[in-house]
C-alpha cells in the first residue's frame, strides 16, 4: 500500500525557455484545487509578443484557469517535466533517509517532486516559488564516482551528505525507472546511466549495443558511449533538448507521447501506435518521413527485444507552432525468459504482439506499402547481422554475454513467427 505524504505547497510557478533563449521567462501558475493541479497563464505572459503555448491542444494560450482534459488530474505536458521514477526515489531518500530504501511504500505530493527536484529537467521548463526571481536549484560539480556511489546509497536507503545530496538531486528532474545522473561536457550535455543493484545482466552495455544498433541501422537515435567508474560500466547519452550557444545553454521544449494521446500513467496501457501516427499525419512537420522513422523504431524495438516502449519514451520538439519527433532514447532490450512477448504500446487495434506481422498488418497506417515495410525489416535485420560483433566489440562483450543477448533479446525467433516469406530470416 502508498503512503502519501502530504505537501505545505499550494502552487507553483512555471517558468520557460522561450526558443532561441538563454533565460527563462514565468509564464503562470500551477494551483492545487483539491486533488486537481491547474494551470493559468500570466497576463504578462500572455502580453508578450513572443509568448508560445506550452503545448497547444493542452493549454492554450487563454487568460484565466485551463479545465483539464478528461481523466488528469494535471496537465500532461507539465507532468512531462515531473520527475519519474529514479528522480522520485531520490526524493524520498532526501526526504525521509532509509526509508528511501522502501520507496514502492511512500509517494510525495506532485508539487513537491516539481519544486523540490533539480532545475536541469528535460525540456524547456522549471518550477518556483517566486513569479518574479528565478533561483535554479543546481549542484555542485562532484565526479562520476561519486555520483556512482551517492546513486548506490539511494538504491540501498542510506541518507547522503549534503554535498552529495545536491549533486544528486541535479538529476532527479530526469525521467525513467534507471539510476542516472546529469553531467556537462563542454559543449555537450549528459545524462549518465548506471547500472542497478538488482540488475540480472549488464543492462548498461545492453542499452548501448541497442543505441548503436539502432543508428547503424539508420534511425534518428540519441549518440551513446561507454565508459566506467569504480570498476562498473557507465553508459552516456548526448541530450538533444539542449544546445550551447554563446549566450548560454538554449532549452528545446518537448512533449512525451503520453501528453500527445491524452493519457496519465493510469491510462498508459491504451496508448497504442496508431493513435500516435494519426497525431502525426495532422500535427507534425514532414509527416510521411516521421511515419516511416517511427515504424522502423517498432520494428527496431521488435528485433532487439526492446518491450518498454511505453509512452513516456517516445516525444516531440513543440516550437509553439509544429511537432517534430525526437532522436529515439531509452532503447534498452528487456529481460526474456522465453520467445513470446508483447510491446507496451499496442500497435494496431488491440494487438501488441512483439512480432514483425504485427508490424506488416500496421504498414498502412504509418501509409507504408507493403513491399517498403519489408524492405524496412530486411534491412535492419541484415545490418544488426552485419554489425553486431563490431558494436558488441565496441562495449568490450565478453562471449558469454554475446551469446545470451544473441537471438534471445536480440533476433528473438518469436519475433520472425508467421512472417512474410518475403522477411529475411535470421542466419544461424
Amino acid at each position: 500500500m502508498t503512503s502519501d505524504i502530504a505537501s505545505a505547497y499550494t502552487q507553483a510557478y512555471v517558468w520557460i525557455w522561450l526558443p532561441n533563449s538563454a533565460a527563462p521567462v514565468v509564464a503562470g501558475v500551477l494551483s492545487r484545487d483539491q486533488k486537481q493541479l491547474i494551470f493559468n497563464y500570466g497576463r504578462s505572459y500572455l502580453a508578450r509578443a513572443d509568448a508560445i503555448a506550452i503545448y497547444a491542444p493542452e493549454l492554450p494560450l487563454q487568460a484565466g484557469a485551463i479545465p483539464l482534459l478528461p481523466g488528469l488530474a494535471m496537465p500532461g505536458c507539465i507532468r512531462d517535466a515531473s520527475p519519474d521514477a529514479w528522480g522520485r526515489r531520490v526524493l524520498i531518500n532526501r526526504k525521509h533517509g532509509a526509508r528511501g530504501a522502501d520507496a514502492a511504500t511512500i509517494e510525495l505530493d506532485e508539487l513537491t517532486y516539481l519544486l523540490e527536484s533539480g532545475s536541469d529537467r528535460i525540456g524547456a521548463l522549471d518550477f518556483q516559488l517566486s513569479p518574479t526571481r528565478y533561483l535554479p536549484r543546481r549542484a555542485q560539480q562532484v565526479s562520476l564516482e561519486e555520483l556512482l556511489t551517492a546513486a548506490e546509497k539511494v538504491e540501498h536507503g542510506i541518507p547522503l551528505s549534503a554535498g552529495l545530496d545536491l549533486a544528486l538531486q541535479h538529476g532527479t528532474s530526469l525521467g525513467g525507472a534507471r539510476p542516472k545522473v546529469l553531467m556537462e561536457d563542454g559543449n555537450r550535455q549528459l545524462i549518465a546511466k548506471f547500472s542497478a543493484s538488482n540488475d540480472l545482466y549488464n543492462v548498461v552495455k545492453a542499452e548501448f549495443i541497442a543505441m548503436r544498433l539502432a543508428a547503424q541501422v539508420g534511425l534518428d537515435v540519441a549518440p551513446v558511449q561507454l565508459t566506467s567508474a569504480l570498476g562498473k560500466d557507465v553508459l552516456l547519452i548526448e541530450r538533444f533538448d539542449r544546445q550551447c550557444h554563446q549566450s548560454g545553454w538554449l532549452r528545446r521544449a518537448m512533449v512525451s507521447a503520453l501528453t500527445m494521446l491524452e493519457f496519465d500513467e493510469m491510462m498508459a496501457a491504451y496508448a497504442s501506435y496508431e493513435k500516435l501516427a494519426e497525431i502525426i499525419r495532422h500535427r507534425f512537420l514532414d509527416p510521411k518521413t516521421t511515419l516511416r522513422e517511427l515504424f522502423g523504431r517498432i520494428v527496431f524495438n521488435i528485433l532487439c527485444g526492446n518491450t518498454d516502449d511505453h509512452a513516456r519514451n517516445h516525444a516531440a520538439f513543440w516550437d509553439g507552432q509544429h511537432l517534430a519527433l525526437t532522436p529515439a532514447y531509452d532503447i534498452c532490450p528487456q529481460p526474456r525468459a522465453g520467445q513470446e512477448a508483447s510491446q507496451a504500446m499496442l500497435i494496431s487495434g488491440g494487438d501488441r504482439r512483439s512480432q514483425l506481422t504485427s508490424c506488416m498488418a500496421a504498414a498502412p497506417i504509418f501509409l507504408l506499402k507493403p513491399a517498403d515495410a519489408i524492405g524496412i525489416v530486411n534491412t535492419q535485420v541484415t545490418l544488426i547481422e552485419q554489425e553486431w560483433n563490431t558494436v558488441c566489440g565496441e562495449a568490450n562483450l565478453s562471449e558469454v554475454d554475446r551469446n545470451f543477448f544473441w537471438r534471445r533479446q536480440f533476433l528473438n525467433p518469436f519475433a520472425f513467427y508467421g512472417a512474410p516469406d518475403e522477411v529475411r530470416m535470421p542466419q544461424g
